[in-house]
């Protein structure tokens, strides 16, 4: 019997031999998963721009102001963009949504100003909505991740990226605040220099809020939202309403709107994407407009926000 098995095979090793071919079949499955992602991301992913509504309620706001709309975009990293027909789309989906006031929250560039150049008359046709269009510096605005052969070259190339923001009609602030007016009605617009607990801390609250009492309603641009875990949240002047952007969600990780969100970067950042609230203050992160490092984007897909302020208690 024994050479008779021999001679016609083990049922059992035929087996093995097609589990294991199963097995590394899958395997090489999964294995091309996170690579196929990366493709994608580095393809179509990165302009996969979604337009994110959020509404908001403060007692205390205004009611003039009440239902008033904020579109904002962050983290532009023009230098990294390579197709104008996808900004060109963005930028209708920016104008699609008629906000009352366009607010942009830093790193126009990567490091050199002339990354913008070709891409100023496109950021133009941002149309001027009621309230204007503001923005406010970000860590990479700043170019101090290069070395330059001057500190004289290294200010020029500074002044040339706040001067960006003119040629694309927004109003810079630089640790400045300004009132937005409504039928005998205020609300204050703060904005700050970047500060980052890791980066840069050019940002000055104290001066950015002179003249404003905890009692004016404020809406706050920060780049960076580790400034308002460190600083802001428990600030005496009572920021109402922060927005930053910054972190990009890392431009990797997995989000199932109004159930799961998660990226690597929530380790580093408390506040990383989305709305946060501490004692009724609120921070909203914008995961980014472009991209910068990674070329691409995997799950957190690049973002247009657009907020709704209403008067009211918080629903339930």
């Amino acid at each position: 019997s024994g050479t008779v098995r021999s001679l016609a095979g083990n049922p059992g090793d035929s087996f093995l031999q097609e589990r294991r071919k199963f097995v590394s079949q899958v395997a090489l499955g999964l294995a091309a998963i996170p690579f196929l992602s990366l493709i994608y991301g580095m393809t179509k992913g990165k302009y996969n721009f979604k337009v994110r509504k959020q509404t908001i309620f403060f007692p205390d706001l205004p009611e003039n102001f009440d239902g008033m709309t904020i579109t904002q975009i962050s983290d532009i990293h023009s230098g990294s963009f390579d197709d104008p027909d996808e900004i060109s789309h963005a930028i209708d989906l920016i104008n699609e949504q008629h906000s009352d006031i366009i607010l942009f929250t830093g790193d126009i560039v990567n490091t050199h100003a002339e990354e913008m150049h070709k891409w100023v008359d496109t950021f133009k046709r941002i149309e001027m909505p009621a309230f204007g269009k503001y923005s406010v510096l970000g860590n990479h605005d700043y170019g101090e991740y290069v070395n330059w052969p001057s500190q004289q070259q290294k200010q020029k190339n500074f002044e040339n990226i706040k001067d960006l923001h003119r040629q694309i009609d927004f109003k810079l602030l630089l640790n400045e605040n300004i009132k937005l007016k409504k039928d005998g009605q205020e609300i204050a617009l703060v904005g700050v220099e970047n500060w980052g607990h890791n980066f840069k801390q050019a940002g000055d609250l104290a001066k950015a809020s002179q003249g404003l009492t905890p009692q004016d309603f404020k809406v706050l641009m920060s780049h960076d939202p580790s400034h308002w875990e460190y600083e802001v949240k428990k600030s005496a002047t009572n920021f109402h309403l922060t927005l930053s952007g910054h972190t990009h969600g890392l431009q990797f990780g997995i989000e199932i709107p109004g159930f799961f969100k998660w990226s690597p970067v929530q380790y580093v950042y408390k506040q990383w994407a989305g709305l946060y609230e501490n004692m009724g203050r609120y921070i909203y992160v914008n995961r980014g407009f472009g991209f910068h490092a990674y070329p691409g984007r995997v799950g957190i897909w690049p973002e247009i926000t657009v907020i709704e302020l209403k008067k009211g208690a918080k629903a339930s």
